[in-house]
């Protein structure tokens, strides 16, 4: 017979951790379209089984969807090792709002473009945000190769808060890139 007893205690000690750190949603492992629409539909159910403001719901879901896109387009981007295609995605609920977490592999020569584009998004306003993703979409950037511009500037617009983000090296060629925004729950705005 198989002892059941160090792995359970993994699993009690990993939702104690998950629980302490506020985590509503953890995924980790290969993202497909598929498994995209299932994290969603995970996530609104839970955004409605905690009666949200339908404002907050329709801002978290929209800056879901932009974090989980970036992490499938990464994964199809690179080549079919298979660690480098998983990917991470959390979301998380504290006193002030939900905090969303990305993650995925990344060429090294992806890092110096990617750092650019979120510190020029990190740099606007509300309206500079707006003014940027307009002129993005007048310049025609939806091209498959520029659409993460414009999945950073609706994260942050959605968000209304800076992006965070960290590249840590793998090896010569591969980087985790982290992503983190933070929605602020309605009866928290100050008008």
């Amino acid at each position: 017979m198989i002892e059941l007893k160090p792995k359970l205690s993994h699993v009690i000690k990993l939702h104690n951790d998950l629980s302490s750190q506020k985590i509503m949603l953890a995924f980790e492992g290969g993202f497909t379209q598929n498994l995209t629409n299932n994290i969603l539909l995970l996530a609104e159910n839970t955004l409605n089984h905690a009666k949200e403001h339908i404002t907050v719901k329709k801002k978290v879901f929209n800056v879901m969807v932009e974090c989980l896109q970036n992490i499938s387009k990464h994964a199809n981007n690179t080549k079919p090792e298979d660690w480098i295609q998983d990917g991470l995605f959390v979301i998380g609920k504290d006193d002030y709002g939900y905090f969303l977490i990305s993650g995925n592999f990344i060429e090294n020569t992806q890092i110096a473009n990617l750092e650019s584009k979120i510190n020029q998004v990190n740099q606007l306003d509300k309206e500079g945000l707006r003014e940027l993703y307009l002129n993005k979409l007048q310049e025609g950037e939806l091209k498959a190769n520029s659409t993460a511009g414009l999945g950073l500037i609706d994260i942050a617009r959605k968000s209304g808060n800076k992006l965070m983000y960290k590249f840590e090296n793998i090896n010569a060629t591969h980087s985790f890139y982290s992503l983190s925004t933070y929605v602020v729950r309605a009866e928290n705005l100050v008008q």
